[in-house]
């Protein structure tokens, strides 16, 4: 479970995104970074009992700054109003699919993962395997645990090309997922749930009904 103090602390940056504010409350704000840290913590030994790939990763490994990179941005507020964490074998910074842990108060948290915006020769990896692999690609995302959990692959709008890519056809019967440009799964988590007991199992069901995606998905980039 998370601290109240650390949901009330984004909430509050929310309202003053400014380096003046987090200065004078730097101390809430590693506060409440501890606390989330703790939680990642937790679900990494949980997790890695059914999957090895991610054993041995801290939370420094999978935990995102809070500074946002303002260089090229309109939006010129110098903080993230949120604590991310992407548990993915070899850390945050891997090329491979993995899980993730949104923290945003106000209705925006979230659990989920995948591969979000791979690279051109990644995405021709993925649309490769789906495409030869279509049997059991299917059966992972219509598995009754996935399916409890997520329903289906993230489709809004921006995640998919308008045309099947070069070298597909319209009748695939693939071609809604060898369309998409991510292959992600989430699952909203409220904020009541953020500061119960029971949250580090909740996050960690959810991964585990996300593994075999991001194990078909890993043996796709590999190949």
């Amino acid at each position: 479970m998370l601290q109240p103090t650390t949901l009330k602390f984004l909430v509050n940056l929310k309202k003053n995104n400014s380096k003046e504010w987090f200065d004078t409350n730097r101390k809430l704000y590693e506060l409440a970074k501890v606390d989330f840290a703790n939680l990642v913590e937790s679900v990494i030994k949980q997790v890695e009992k059914k999957d090895t790939s991610i054993a041995g990763l801290t939370a420094k490994d999978c935990m995102f700054r809070i500074n946002r990179d303002v260089r090229f941005s309109k939006n010129k507020e110098p903080y993230k109003t949120n604590f991310g964490a992407s548990i993915t074998a070899g850390g945050k910074k891997s090329i491979l699919a993995g899980y993730y842990f949104h923290l945003e108060p106000g209705g925006k948290s979230f659990v989920g993962g995948g591969l979000y915006v791979a690279e051109p020769d990644k995405l021709k990896k993925i649309r490769q395997e789906i495409d030869y692999g279509w049997n059991e690609f299917s059966k992972t995302i219509q598995h009754k645990k996935f399916k409890e959990y997520y329903t289906d692959l993230d489709k809004s709008e921006g995640m998919s090309l308008v045309r099947e890519p070069k070298g597909y056809e319209k009748d695939n019967p693939a071609i809604d997922y060898i369309k998409l440009k991510s292959w992600i799964a989430l699952r909203p988590i409220t904020d009541k749930q953020l500061t119960e007991k029971e949250l580090v199992k909740i996050i960690s069901s959810s991964f585990e009904a996300l593994q075999p995606l991001l194990v078909f998905l890993n043996r796709g980039l590999s190949e």
